[in-house]
């Protein structure tokens, strides 16, 4: 149970699911395993096919998109979100660039949490509007 505490003030701290109560956040813990990542190791392949997300408890990440490094992952951040709503190919590559841990939430797991806790449906949907947002305007100005 001292894993899932640990789990829980991890997830309180992504912004997806901030204001979670401690029991929705205790069953989204429940849903993910933890699994230790070393350097070098990659999590997700831009292009290619995957149906986990992963949220980083400790160590660092690299995100690269077409080879280029976007953003650097440290505990807290979400990976690989989208895979929990479509089949789609990957949009970035992930690897790790210090050792490190993460949360995995496999695609059905993750729709069961869905199912029981509404509202982070509701915020899942708001994180993907404001994602569509950014890049219309970026696109179109």
């Amino acid at each position: 149970m001292a894993g899932r505490r640990v789990y829980v003030e991890h997830l309180r701290r992504v912004g997806l699911f901030a204001g979670l109560t401690r029991k929705e956040l205790e069953r989204v813990a429940s849903a993910g395993s933890q699994v230790d990542v070393a350097a070098g190791t990659i999590l997700m392949q831009q292009g290619h096919s995957g149906a986990d997300a992963f949220v980083v408890l400790d160590g660092r990440f690299q995100v690269r998109r077409n080879g280029r490094k976007v953003a650097v992952l440290t505990a807290g951040d979400v990976a690989g979100e989208l895979a929990l709503l479509d089949d789609k190919p990957r949009s970035a590559t992930v690897v790790c660039i210090e050792d490190g841990s993460v949360l995995v939430f496999g695609h059905g797991d993750f729709r069961a949490v869905l199912d029981d806790i509404p509202t982070l449906a509701h915020k899942l949907l708001a994180t993907m509007a404001g994602r569509i947002r950014n890049l219309d305007t970026g696109l179109l100005g």
